[in-house]
């Protein structure tokens, strides 16, 4: 066991190793670079349109986090926690705007630029520079939020720790995800994608582009500068036949389109009704 992935590894195949102070500390440490960005449960992929990594021994490190720590009581001005897990600290010496009462956990990475609005940041998570986290959005452990993507008001973002080898939801660089959306089951999001509010994708659901003479479909992937809302598809069941929910791609973001765009312009520049 002479690498820390070595440790995590037998640690958790074997959780009575985790009496040795050696691997508490190589936990420790783990869970400290998460915290500051200088490892990542996924990485992005080296060449543009690739498959991004699951680090799984990264994400075992964070599940073997928790029966290492004891429960204490934290108090921040008004407030009171008893957990587990420590909060974020030093927001100014990070570059990181946080608006009470928003809570970012010990082991996620907030870069420079991010701004938290009252929202929640899971331990694992990591969120890229200028990225906007809106009121009431969550961001679940380990889910990796690119660069100048904004997330608005009551997003919710999975959180995925168990299986180890699930991907984490992926929002890439410069989505706009639009208010209530729900994004779960390492789902992907493509580069500068517009999702329209109240979408939900999980890993299974119906992504279909309407914008050619014949459908295309995906599961759980948003293709880049996709623009999508809300729909149905018709589904026969025992009782007779439904409409259960998918996602439909009705354009491509233009080119002219600034990136701080408001979700509004996007889709009325495809003739959605906002």
């Amino acid at each position: 066991m002479n690498t820390p992935q070595e440790r995590i590894e037998a640690a958790f195949a074997d959780r009575a190793l985790l009496r040795e102070p050696l691997i508490v500390d190589t936990i420790a440490d783990v869970i400290a670079r998460l915290d500051r960005g200088e490892l990542r449960v996924a990485e992005p992929p080296v060449t543009p349109g690739g498959a991004w990594t699951v680090n799984e021994w990264v994400k075992k490190a964070v599940l073997l986090y928790f029966p290492t720590r004891q429960m204490q009581t934290h108090e921040v001005g008004p407030f009171e926690y008893h957990d587990k897990m420590a909060l974020k600290t030093d927001y100014a010496a990070l570059g990181v705007r946080v608006v009470p009462p928003a809570t970012a956990r010990y082991g996620a990475y907030l870069a420079p630029g991010v701004i938290l609005m009252p929202s929640y940041v899971n331990i694992g998570a990591w969120v890229g520079p200028g990225t906007m986290v809106d009121t009431w959005a969550t961001v679940g452990s380990c889910a990796q939020v690119g660069a100048d993507v904004h997330l608005s008001g009551g997003v919710g973002l999975g959180g995925v720790l168990e299986p180890v080898q699930a991907a984490p939801v992926i929002v890439e660089d410069g989505a706009f995800i639009g208010s209530r959306a729900i994004l779960v089951e390492g789902c992907r999001v493509g580069r500068e994608a517009v999702i329209g509010a109240g979408v939900t994708i999980t890993g299974s659901t119906r992504i279909i582009d309407v914008t050619g003479a014949e459908p295309k479909e995906y599961r759980g992937y948003v293709p880049p500068r996709a623009v999508v809302i809300p729909g149905t598809v018709p589904k026969r069941f025992p009782a007779g036949e439904y409409g259960v929910p998918c996602a439909l791609i009705i354009g491509e973001r233009k080119a002219s389109t600034d990136l701080k765009t408001s979700l509004n312009d996007a889709l009325r520049d495809h003739g959605v009704a906002v």
